[in-house]
């Protein structure tokens, strides 16, 4: 006989939910479900049965479940989910875990590498990294995780939750999650999920009558019409439908002796008039009652320290030897009350949450005070030992003593140190839970940390009205110093919100506060900051760059001599984006100087930080990526997913300059997705726009312009990349297309948005393309190429080779053919890195050199049709061809161009010059842009659509168009 049933009664449809969605995982098409219910109705039997069902399956299972005590520990359920899994089968080692091992280190302990600093991830960066873990466990079966008890849980957990319900639904992975329905941010969370059609919340109902006794029936080992009529009633009405409290009422019965089993059947001798248990508090107690008095003690104890408790906190709390402690324990497990936690040797836990609820209920107010004021002074003996989990449980004690003020100091300390430690959001609960308990004396204080705890929450206009309240503090003093420090945070958060106008006031209030004689520790933190606000969009100006640009060097100077290594990074950082515009060589030497101190005073972030610029830098100016690879590689060690995403967008572009399309197309494609669930918009932005690049600078029309939609509705049209947008991708597709006057035009509006907005993307067009179409065309000259040359938008590889062709273009017009060849030879010399934009240039500068006669423009028309040709660009391979016979050269046939044809196509008799014509067809050009664009006449291309209607059986040309956008598609 068990006082617990052994069957889920009641839940049929609950039960067939489970089965359906475990069903689903396993074919790589994930869910959220989310059970609601109050406590004791049965969620955790629900989850344990789902448990269960995936353990038949083989689906591996990450079990956690958030503390009830009110302590808050960030992640906890989830570091238990990850180690329930763990313990039992082993860390996984696929290689494709790599790159976020160092973030899951958070949860893994099995992944932290000795005592080195490690990234400070964000929470949706950890929650992409477990994502990806779980993807892998679930790659063969599917795989559940499931967190129980979401109520109790920190912000953080939720956080990670909500990021996984909402890109679930593509992985094989269950998520289940339980909950009472409190309000809070966990209700909060399955309210909007379900609003969002992106998970299924399920509201459990009280159990029936007929199940009540179905379950009754279950405990006794007896059929349902054994159970006797008058305990059946005494329970059904006394539950409520509680399983939970079923179980304790019918537990109650047979330890009394009021329900016991007499000649083969269950009899209930209970006196109507008799005192019994009217609800779960007197029920237990009463069966506390029947426990030796040192049992009794230990488990009130225990109950007072929460559901889940320390054996080594109760044993301080209790002061029992060893063998006594273990002894009593065994008693309480065996009794079924409590049991040992699996997640935890160091824990035990009560049966149910209720449990511990109702034992410490059933003290009297003065003795439940008098067991947690005892119970504080013993962990407060041990201060210097005690964790912040510990510390919390010590001023949650001293709160149930009665000692407020106490127990805000404990929350206020805790609260301090996980917002050093970048958990804000538990921050915020434990210092707002402080500043409710404050003495008047610690109030400004805690009202403080709050608000920066809110900033760096992105709680901004929270933060900002609490600093609001704050009451004034004496001027020159320690007070009026910690006050200043609190302004320059919250500014500090506001300029990475780009809030301008919040920003510059909280400069100003921490400038008044600090007043004219400022250490120059803060006088450094404040230019800084002060510094970067003057980058942001509204607020920039040549004025306020030039000083924010002396107060950068200050601070600099100040945080090195000081040994703020911070700060000084942040000064060198600044220093690199402000003079970038005076050329690559001053930023980069601040930018190594960034790097030193990052590496001499082991602060990885600010390390990656700096190479990833270094990166950019060098990658711009000679076209090489290996030192963007190795910024890679440092992001990727510390498990820095933002900065890994950055370096990616970087590097595509690189490639898709380099014409490694393939691999351009790769390295998109791994961290498009990613940087838009992580929201790393900068990053998603620019690995868009490098999708863009990529389909202009193949000639494909119809992918640019869906490349071109994705990015405009991530924002990328109100972003700083729109001069890219327009000069490195339309006007390039415009050239692709042989239409210089639209590529012209795009340029052009690439450089008045840039006049309107200064931005330094140097890739534009405005310091390389630009001028030489400019030129080409007879509205440029040598004075434009001159001012341009001066810039340091000319010192890049990519523009210059742009650059020299148009020097060479203007020395062959003036007559000095020697000076204009050996330009254009040093322009191709240097500019083998970049294929396309090679043979485009020289496509581009050899009319010009057949018009005036020097260089070698039927050698450089050969090559560069031979490259358009092989890279499937039709419109300038023959454009090529045609200029080559204008110039009466021989033009050679591509007799391999069959294998470009689709076998249908290629079956009908279909040429290769058909073809060509075939292919623009999916854009529905008339016959005068088809002539254009492959360089024939407008009769030619009559002579082709008569033939391919004729092979092709369609009936007019509007069906051929939508055939040719058929095979467009199917080709894509």
């Amino acid at each position: 006989m068990r006082t617990t049933s052994s069957v889920i009664v009641g839940r049929v449809a609950e039960t067939g939910l489970l089965s359906s969605a475990l069903d689903t995982a396993s074919r790589c098409s994930g869910r959220a479900v989310f059970f609601v219910g109050d406590a004791g109705i049965g969620k955790s039997r629900l989850a344990g049965e789902c448990a269960y069902r995936a353990y038949e399956r083989g689906m591996p299972v990450l079990r956690g479940r958030a503390t009830s005590t009110g302590l808050v520990v960030p992640f906890r359920p989830l570091i238990e989910a990850l180690s329930s899994r763990f313990r039992a089968a082993g860390t996984p080692t696929d290689p494709e875990l790599d790159p976020y091992r160092p973030a899951l280190a958070r949860l893994v302990p099995e992944w932290r590498q000795g005592s080195s600093p490690g990234y400070p991830e964000t929470v949706v960066e950890l929650a992409e990294a477990l994502l990806r873990l779980l993807s892998v466990l679930g790659q063969e079966h599917g795989c559940v995780i499931l967190l129980e008890d979401l109520h109790d849980s920190d912000t953080e957990t939720i956080a990670v939750v909500e990021y996984v319900v909402d890109n679930v639904a593509d992985l094989p992975v269950l998520l289940l999650g339980t909950l009472r329905p409190e309000p809070g941010v966990a209700l909060d969370l399955v309210r909007s999920a379900e609003r969002r059609q992106v998970a299924t919340v399920r509201e459990l109902a009280p159990l029936g009558d007929a199940d009540v006794r179905e379950m009754t029936a279950s405990c006794l080992e007896a059929a349902p019409d054994e159970v006797p009529q008058a305990t059946h009633e005494r329970l059904a009405g006394r539950a409520g439908g509680n399983p939970y409290l079923v179980e304790v009422l019918l537990a109650d019965l047979l330890d009394s002796g009021q329900l016991r089993r007499a000649d083969d059947r269950w009899e209930e001798h209970a006196n109507p008039d008799a005192s019994v248990p009217t609800g779960v508090v007197r029920s237990w107690s009463r069966r506390l009652d029947r426990f030796d008095e040192p049992v009794r003690e230990l488990l009130l104890c225990a109950a007072t320290l929460g559901s889940r408790f320390s054996v080594t906190v109760l044993q301080t709390v209790t002061g029992f030897d060893d063998r006594t402690l273990f002894s009593h324990l065994r008693s309480a497990v065996e009794a079924n009350i409590i049991a040992p936690d699996g997640a935890d040797p160091d824990r035990y836990t009560f049966r149910h949450a209720l449990t511990a609820e109702a034992l410490v209920a059933s003290l009297a107010p003065a003795e439940r005070a008098a067991t947690a004021r005892r119970a504080a002074l013993s962990l407060a003996a041990i201060e210097h030992e005690l964790g912040d989990e510990q510390r919390q449980l010590m001023a949650t004690l001293q709160l149930a003593g009665g000692d407020r003020h106490g127990a805000a100091r404990q929350f206020a300390g805790v609260g301090r140190r996980m917002l050093a430690a970048g958990a804000s959001g538990s921050a915020v609960i434990l210092l707002e839970r402080a500043r409710s308990l404050a003495h008047e004396s610690d109030l400004r204080g805690i009202t403080e940390s709050l608000s920066v705890a809110h900033a760096e929450a992105g709680e901004l206009d929270t933060a900002l009205a609490l600093t609001a309240e704050l009451p004034p503090v004496p001027p020159r003093s320690d007070s009026s110093e910690q006050r200043g420090e609190t302004h320059i945070r919250i500014a500090w958060a506001a300029v990475m919100a780009e809030r301008v106008d919040e920003a510059a006031g909280q400069i100003r209030a921490a400038r008044g506060m600090l007043g004219t004689a400022v250490r120059p520790e803060l006088e450094a933190a404040l230019d800084v900051v002060d510094g970067h606000l003057a980058l942001l969009p509204g607020h920039a100006s040549h004025g306020q760059q030039e000083r924010a640009q002396d107060a950068a060097r200050r601070a600099a100077a100040v945080a090195e001599e000081r040994s703020l290594p911070v700060v000084a990074c942040q000064a060198w950082q600044l220093l690199a984006l402000l003079s970038r515009e005076r050329g690559f060589d001053e930023a980069d030497a601040c930018l190594e100087r960034m790097l030193a101190v990052s590496e001499q005073h082991a602060l990885p972030v600010w390390r990656v930080e700096a190479l990833v610029r270094l990166g950019a830098n060098t990658f711009m100016r000679t076209g090489d990526p290996a030192r963007l690879e190795t910024a890679r590689t440092a992001a990727q060690s510390l498990g820095a997913l933002v900065p890994m995403q950055t370096v990616d967008g970087l590097l595509a572009m690189n490639a898709v300059m380099r014409g490694e399309w393939d691999g351009a197309h790769e390295i998109i494609e791994r961290s498009v997705a990613a940087s838009a669930r992580v929201r790393n918009l900068g990053a998603h932005r620019y690995l868009l726009l490098a999708s863009a690049a990529l389909a202009a600078h193949r000639g494909r029309r119809r992918d640019l312009d869906r490349a071109m939609a994705r990015f405009r509705r991530a924002g990328g049209e109100e972003s700083l990349l729109v001069p890219l947008q327009l000069g490195l991708c339309r006007a390039f597709a415009a050239l692709l297309e042989e239409d210089r006057e639209g590529a012209l035009a795009d340029l052009d509006a690439s450089l008045a948005w840039e006049l309107e907005h200064p931005s330094f993307f140097y890739l534009s067009g405005r310091y390389g393309l630009r001028p030489l179409l400019r030129i080409l065309d007879g509205r440029g000259g040598r004075a434009e190429l001159d001012a341009i040359l001066e810039s340091p938008g000319a010192d890049l590889a990519w523009n210059q080779l742009f650059l020299r062709l148009a020097d060479g273009v203007l020395h062959g017009r003036a007559g000095d053919t020697d000076r204009a060849a050996r330009s254009v030879e040093a322009a191709v010399g240097d500019a083998a890195a970049f294929p396309l934009a090679r043979h485009l240039g020289l496509r581009l500068v050899a009319g010009a050199a057949l018009a005036e006669k020097w260089g070698e423009p039927v050698g450089w028309l050969r090559a560069s049709e031979e490259y358009f040709y092989g890279a499937g660009i039709q419109p300038v391979a023959a454009a090529c061809r045609a200029a080559l016979r204008q110039a009466g050269a021989s033009v050679g046939q591509h007799r391999g161009g069959w294998d470009r044809i689709p076998a249908p196509l290629r079956t009908s008799g279909v040429t290769p010059r058909e073809y060509e014509v075939f292919v623009l067809l999916a854009e529905r050009p008339g016959n005068q842009q088809i002539a254009r664009r492959l360089s024939i006449s407008p009769r030619t291309v009559e002579k082709h659509m008569a033939s391919l209607l004729s092979k092709t059986g369609r009936p007019d040309r509007a069906a051929l168009c939508e055939f040719s956008a058929e095979c467009a598609a199917e080709r894509d």
